[in-house]
């Protein structure tokens, strides 16, 4: 496991944002932060649940996502483009990503 960057919630327009549809979020490019800071703004029809719509979350790099176990789903996996995603809580409530790239 890998540190990818830190997905942070925004209500503000943030530059080169990109929209992504099967969320209904506008996402930037953490590889483009000095500090790996992914900004988040969600529609107010986003189907992401809570908490990932109202909390930070860190996100790391897997190799496998399907052997990520013992922590609660909050997103099942999906295609991303470039990877695959989920979103999952552990047990002291803190919103994880892992991210399987498919040309790491």
């Amino acid at each position: 496991m890998e540190f990818d960057h830190l997905g942070l919630i925004t209500d503000l327009v943030q530059k080169e944002e990109t929209w992504v549809a099967k969320t209904r979020v506008w996402v930037t490019d953490p590889g483009k932060h000095p500090f790996r800071v992914e900004w988040l703004r969600f529609a107010d029809d986003s189907p992401v649940p809570e908490p990932v719509r109202t909390q930070p979350h860190l996100a790391f790099r897997v190799s496998d996502l399907d052997s990520v176990q013992g922590l609660k789903v909050l997103l099942e996996p999906f295609d991303v483009g470039f990877a695959r995603v989920g979103f999952y809580e552990t047990e002291d409530n803190i919103v994880v990503e892992f991210m399987e790239y498919y040309n790491a």
